[in-house]
């Protein structure tokens, strides 16, 4: 049976936009139409989180269930508006404006995977990120207070940042940068790398700052490994491949008091954009420098 398309109108452009009606997150109904219509209706506070990022793709063509597949090469059927920059030998995708965000939820591209590099220079990081993995026996609660302590010792370095949820299970950090003199090796993933074995230092019951697993049961690792130009991290208001149509929510601190709280769908954050804007606003906009260790 051939796709039902039905064509559309996006801010100039025509999409042909397919099987609207097509069950991606089975146990609670959550349809490719809706998907679409949440990114449509967050795209303003999602969107600067996007420009000029290499954005990998996350794709899965028949629902949460079923395989996904990442995908880093822009799609060889991509419209030709669809903004295309080369880094290394792959053609990125780099989702700008709401046309492009429209085409990439109509291919079932569920979750959002940009660089913490904008594409030139991808050397350098605009934000330093850390993410907040329970491991076996711990959980979101645990990962709040890693959170909170986390958050102090950026403090005592004079550096602001700002926590989301993950969308799954744990929780991320994110320090803004914005500014020219940084790199990753030598700046936030060498930072980042001597903090996270620092607070496991000081917290060694809570903090991991390792991935093997026999290390991880009851703790919390600090993922500082993100801080790389060949990673990504999924994007804040992205959707995720779970049971239901989680987000990965900005929150405000206090939040974190009530653990059991955070977890948002895609109705929620709806709500929330509309009531208190971009939580992660920061994120884009703050300039900071790294200390010298």
């Amino acid at each position: 049976m051939a796709a039902r398309r039905v064509e559309v109108d996006v801010e100039g452009r025509t999409l042909s936009l397919s099987n609207l009606d097509k069950v991606l997150y089975p146990r609670v109904g959550f349809t490719k139409g809706e998907v679409i219509d949440y990114y449509t209706r967050v795209s303003q506070a999602l969107l600067p989180h996007l420009r000029d990022r290499p954005l990998t793709l996350k794709r899965y063509p028949n629902g949460v269930e079923e395989p996904y597949f990442y995908e880093k090469n822009c799609p060889s059927h991509a419209p030709e508006w669809v903004r295309r920059e080369r880094v290394g030998k792959i053609f990125y995708v780099i989702c700008d404006d709401l046309p492009t965000l429209v085409w990439l939820a109509n291919l079932a591209d569920l979750e959002l995977h940009p660089s913490l590099s904008e594409h030139d220079p991808i050397e350098r990081p605009t934000v330093m990120a850390f993410d907040l993995d329970p491991g076996p026996g711990a959980g979101l609660a645990e990962c709040c207070e890693v959170a909170l302590i986390l958050r102090e010792a950026l403090a005592a370095l004079g550096l602001d940042c700002y926590a989301k949820t993950s969308g799954s299970k744990g929780l991320q950090v994110y320090v803004p940068l914005n500014v020219e003199d940084v790199d990753y090796d030598s700046g936030s993933k060498r930072l980042s790398q001597a903090l996270a074995r620092h607070l496991e230092a000081q917290h060694p019951k809570l903090i991991v700052s390792q991935q093997r697993k026999e290390l991880r049961r009851d703790r919390v690792l600090i993922d500082w490994s993100q801080n790389d130009e060949h990673k990504t991290t999924v994007c804040v208001y992205s959707l995720r491949g779970a049971e239901r149509p989680t987000v990965s929510t900005p929150l405000d601190w206090d939040e974190l008091d009530d653990p059991a709280s955070l977890v948002f769908c895609a109705s929620d954050v709806i709500e929330r954009v509309a009531e208190r804007g971009d939580l992660f606003a920061a994120v884009v906009e703050q300039q900071q420098r790294l200390p010298d260790l």
